[in-house]
C-alpha cells in the first residue's frame, strides 16, 4: 500500500513495458532492432556513489566535498521549503525503467500544488492523461480510453510517495535513515541524498536531489526491489504563482465512463 500512488501513476506507463515483454509493441513505438554489444569493463565506483540508470548515458559524478550542511539537515530543509510554498508550479519529466525493457519509457508534463490538498498532473506525451488530487480523492482521466476512475487515497500511502513529498505529509526524519550519497547527474549547485525507508515496503530507497539555493526537489528515484525504478524531474519550478481556480476541477465529456469508488457517484466535475 505504501507506493500505492506511485502504482496508479505508473498505470498506463506499465502498458508499453508489459506489451514489450510479451513480444508486441506499445502503440506508436518503434520495434527495437537486436544488438549485440561488446563487452566492457565498468570502472570502480566510489564508495556510496550510484550507478546511472539504463538507458541514460552515465553523467559526470559530483567529486566528494564536505557538506555545509548534514543529509538531515538537507532534507528538513526540503520539507521546510515545500511547506513554506503556497502554490507550485513545474514541468516534469517521468522516466520508468524495467528490467524487461531496454530503454527507459519517458512521459512528460506539468504539475500544479496549491497547498494544503490540492495537486494536479497533466500528462502531455506520449499519452495525455490527467492526475488530479483533492482532499483525500484522487481522479484519473484518461482521454484516449473515455474513463474517468475516482479513489479514496489510503493515509498511508501520502506517507511515502511523491504526492507525499510535496504535500508535506511525509515525513522523512520518521520514516527514513538519510545519509549523503552520490549518482550521476549533469546539475550544479544540488544537494544528493539517499533516504531508506525504515520499514521495508515495496521499493528499497529513494534518490532525492535537492537544489542548494531554493531547497526545493530537482529530483526523486525511486527504486523497486525487483530492480525496476521510476525517476522524477521537475524543471522551469515556479512557487507563489497564481493558479486558476479551474485547473483542481476536471470536466470530462457526457460519454465518459466513470468508475467511482468513493460513493460520491454521479458527479461529472469536483
Amino acid at each position: 500500500m505504501k507506493r500505492w500512488l506511485l502504482a496508479v501513476l505508473g498505470l498506463v506507463a506499465m502498458a508499453g513495458p508489459l506489451a514489450a515483454q510479451e513480444g508486441q509493441s506499445p502503440a506508436g513505438a518503434v520495434p527495437a532492432r537486436p544488438t549485440v554489444r561488446a563487452k566492457t569493463v565498468q570502472a570502480p565506483q566510489p564508495h556510496g556513489a550510484e550507478q546511472a540508470p539504463w538507458g541514460r548515458s552515465p553523467a559526470k559524478t559530483p567529486p566528494v566535498i564536505a557538506p555545509h550542511v548534514t543529509a538531515e539537515q538537507a532534507v528538513a530543509n526540503l520539507e521546510k521549503a515545500l511547506k513554506a510554498v503556497k502554490t507550485l508550479q513545474a514541468k516534469f519529466e517521468q522516466l520508468y525503467y524495467s528490467m524487461s525493457v531496454s530503454e527507459p519509457l519517458r512521459e512528460k508534463g506539468d504539475v500544479y500544488l496549491q497547498r494544503p490538498d490540492l495537486m494536479r498532473w497533466n500528462y502531455r506525451t506520449p499519452q495525455e492523461k490527467v492526475f488530479l488530487y483533492r482532499t483525500g480523492i484522487l481522479e484519473t482521466y484518461l482521454p484516449e480510453e473515455n474513463q474517468l476512475t475516482r479513489t479514496v487515497v489510503p493515509p498511508e500511502a501520502l506517507e511515502s510517495d511523491i504526492f507525499g513529498i510535496f504535500l508535506g505529509t511525509a515525513s522523512f526524519r520518521d520514516a527514513y535513515t538519510v545519509a549523503d550519497t552520490q549518482f550521476p547527474t549533469d546539475a550544479t549547485g544540488v544537494r544528493q541524498v539517499r533516504a531508506v525507508p525504515k520499514e521495508e515496503g515495496d521499493f528499497s530507497h529513494i534518490l532525492l536531489e535537492i537544489d542548494e539555493t531554493t531547497w526545493l526537489l530537482r529530483r526523486a528515484i525511486f527504486l523497486e526491489w525487483a530492480g525496476n525504478k521510476r525517476e522524477f524531474v521537475f524543471f522551469q519550478v515556479k512557487t507563489g504563482v497564481r493558479i486558476p481556480a479551474k485547473t483542481f476541477t476536471l470536466k470530462v465529456p457526457p460519454t465518459t465512463e466513470i468508475i467511482d469508488d468513493t460513493g460520491h457517484h454521479g458527479l461529472e466535475e469536483r
